[in-house]
């Protein structure tokens, strides 16, 4: 029996090529043997002769051909020659006499004991996999060298259906994603494996996001070359999910004596600019957008966003903008990770601050809200003039003590982020001046997929879906998946 396939990394059309074959356990690398060889062809004949002669017969009896039974027949019948296909490359022989003990990691070495099988899920269905165990004497851990080369150790699952768990998980609902597998790959799978898989990926991805982060933390940034950017945009944002009730413990809700049921997502979001349209409104590039987001402190993420930006070449940016609503740890963030750049509040945000007033002073009367958000939204907030417009705020009076303390904090809002609203001098230089993207990210990236109905998370979990899901948006996921072993 020939020594196991090792894959090379190169791929082609996201599919790895270049097999060759290496050892395994200390046994000495050979050639497939015409006994296999011989093995695989009688099987996949056998295979390919009851395929014809149930698709003839089918023919036969209804006059027409189904093709899409035909197809289906077709894929059955090929996954059943790979699963024999494999099983058979699968088999691996005892080590010679001289090569019988591995080095083990408590400092001995390991001996080999005997062959040993299991049953791994592959891309093409269940294969048994034969290979020798050896167990160390003095520490009494056994190991299958074979299963960490081929990467099947302590999991059932080959690394072909690891990756499809991992890309369907992020897509939607995990029984969404077994359901993916079966009508896509034919394959059975539980809602649970799903699950453990896709997580489990994406607890590797947010380790080595995390590793990254500590690297910058040290100034060991990664060199980022390539052509300056013209506009480089960083814009942040909150979105509520849900969590199960221990993620909440003395967490206090939104309202009044209520416990809370969410936790805050921080997502962020870099995109660049080199254009804009004829009426002098700013083009985003096409497919520039790449996100980062955690349940976690404002500080944690306030690294990550930066160590997304910095790789996105903000060292090499002609203007650097950062974009946001209200909320200050956004600010905060601004000004401790990218000093000297543009800050801008975001335009849609801040009309939305005056409609509220605007409400709240004028109770169920459409006629003089739009009326007073005429004199204050387009005559003063829309030109820049936030100075005339906290005026005109502290100017009203108000009996009501509710009406009076929100004018108060809706002038603060608007004294505090004046710098951040001149819009006039923006639109000029042919900035955004409204953070669409990062609201739109946050109802795509997390909003599709961890605020569905019934879902209730934990935060590891949350966390892992999470750094899976930027990974796979931002494009990364298939060179994580050709590096995450040699890392």
């Amino acid at each position: 029996m020939p020594a196991f396939p090792r894959v090379g990394r190169a791929t082609v059309g996201c599919q790895r090529t270049d097999l060759c074959f290496a050892t395994a356990g200390g046994s000495l690398a050979v050639s497939p043997g015409k006994k296999t060889a011989e093995a695989i062809h009688k099987e996949v004949t056998r295979e390919v002769e009851q395929l014809l002669s149930v698709a003839f017969s089918a023919c036969r009896k209804t006059g027409c051909l189904d093709l899409e039974a035909l197809e289906t027949a077709v894929r059955s019948a090929m996954h059943r020659a790979g699963a024999a296909t494999l099983k058979e490359l699968l088999q691996f022989p005892a080590p010679p006499a001289d090569q019988r003990t591995v080095p083990c990691p408590c400092g001995h070495h390991a001996r080999y004991q005997e062959l040993r099988a299991k049953s791994v899920l592959t891309t093409v269905g269940n294969a048994e996999v034969s290979r020798p165990y050896y167990l160390c004497p003095h520490c009494h851990n056994g190991q299958f060298p074979a299963d960490v080369e081929l990467d099947i150790e302590n999991t059932e699952l080959s690394p072909g259906v690891r990756r499809m768990q991992a890309l369907v998980g992020q897509a939607a609902t995990f029984d969404r994603g077994r359901q993916q597998m079966k009508l896509l790959a034919d394959l059975e799978v539980t809602t649970k494996s799903v699950e453990r898989t896709a997580e489990t990926i994406g607890e590797n991805i947010a380790a080595r996001e995390q590793a990254e982060v500590q690297r910058a933390v040290q100034l060991d940034l990664p060199m980022v070359i390539g052509e300056s950017v013209p506009i480089l945009y960083v814009q942040m944002d909150g979105t509520g999910i849900p969590v199960v009730k221990k993620e909440t413990a003395g967490r206090a809700g939104k309202t009044d004596g209520q416990p809370s049921h969410t936790r805050e997502v921080k997502l962020g979001c870099v995109f660049t600019q080199t254009t804009w349209d004829k009426k002098g409104f700013p083009i985003r590039d096409p497919d520039s957008t790449t996100y980062a987001g955690a349940i976690e402190t404002a500080e944690e993420f306030g690294k990550r966003i930066y160590v997304e930006a910095w790789k996105r070449g903000w060292s090499r940016a002609k203007k650097k903008v950062v974009m946001g609503d209200g909320a200050e740890w956004i600010w905060n963030l601004a000004e401790q990770h990218f000093p000297g750049a543009v800050q801008i509040v975001d335009l849609y945000h801040a009309r939305q601050h005056l409609w509220d007033l605007a409400r709240r002073l004028h109770p169920n009367d459409e006629v003089n809200q739009k009326a007073w958000m005429n004199d204050h939204q387009r005559r003063l907030l829309d030109e820049g003039k936030i100075e005339k417009l906290v005026g005109a705020l502290r100017a009203i009076v108000s009996s009501n003590p509710q009406v009076a303390e929100k004018i108060r904090i809706e002038a603060e809002y608007f004294e505090r982020n004046a710098d951040r609203m001149r819009y006039p001098k923006f639109r000029k230089q042919h900035l955004f001046v409204g953070s669409g993207v990062i609201e739109a990210g946050c109802k795509t990236v997390i909003g599709s997929r961890l605020k569905q109905s019934g879902m209730f998370w934990t935060v590891k979990g949350a966390n892992a879906i999470i750094a899976l899901r930027c990974c796979h948006l931002n494009g990364r996921f298939e060179d994580y998946w050709e590096t995450r072993r040699a890392a």
